[in-house]
């Protein structure tokens, strides 16, 4: 018998063993090219999904007030009534708020949230009229009287609002100074909330 046509088992397992391991292999780069073009793609699916906010803000400034407050003992018809006194902190902020949308943003209420021990307090501010008459009530108030924030106003594409606010707390000085945290939430109409916080310290006049 000639050796020349005696079968090799051994070598036909090896050769059938290196080229299944260089089907594997060209498998195994096949799946991670795949996966790899999967995930840019799902990566520029999301990123191109992606929308920017359509408001931005800052806090330029904030005053806080506190002062022991009484009523004047006497009702809206002239009659006397018992007087009623609190003490409360009145919170100033001066905000810029900028539409970078291509539509009209419609600001339709602003809160001043502080979280306490209890919890949070939230007021809503005050509209541009009773802001004024703050500094009418208090000639002597030691805070900047600014021009005052329109609260239901409409911001047109590309326009940046400026103006100053202001909330009320009952509370004393001493809860207030215990406050945790401090922000405000900038409510538009059709559109997610706008919830800005301060970076520099609060004032205390």
């Amino acid at each position: 018998m000639s050796l020349l046509k005696q079968d090799s088992p051994e070598l036909d397992d090896a050769a059938l063993g290196e080229d299944y391991t260089k089907g594997s292999s060209h498998v195994v780069w096949a799946s991670l090219a795949s996966a790899v073009l999967v995930t840019i793609a799902i990566a520029v699916y999301v990123i191109a999904g992606q929308k920017p906010p359509v408001a931005t803000g800052q806090i330029e400034q904030v005053w806080a007030h506190a002062q022991h407050s009484e009523s004047s003992g006497v009702d809206a018809n002239g009659e006397p009534m018992p007087k009623d006194s609190f003490d409360q902190v009145l919170v100033f902020t001066q905000v810029k708020l900028h539409n970078q949308s291509q539509q009209p943003l419609f600001l339709h209420s602003i809160t001043t949230n502080a979280k306490l021990d209890d919890g949070i307090h939230s007021s809503y501010a005050a509209t541009p009229a009773d802001y004024d008459r703050v500094f009418l009530a208090y000639p002597s108030m030691p805070v900047p009287h600014g021009k005052a924030l329109p609260i239901e106003t409409t911001i047109d594409p590309g326009q940046t609002l400026e103006g100053t606010f202001v909330s009320s707390f009952r509370l004393t000085k001493q809860q207030w100074d215990a406050r945790k945290d401090l922000d405000f939430t900038f409510a538009l109409r059709y559109q997610q909330n706008l919830v800005l916080a301060p970076h520099g310290a609060v004032i205390d006049q």
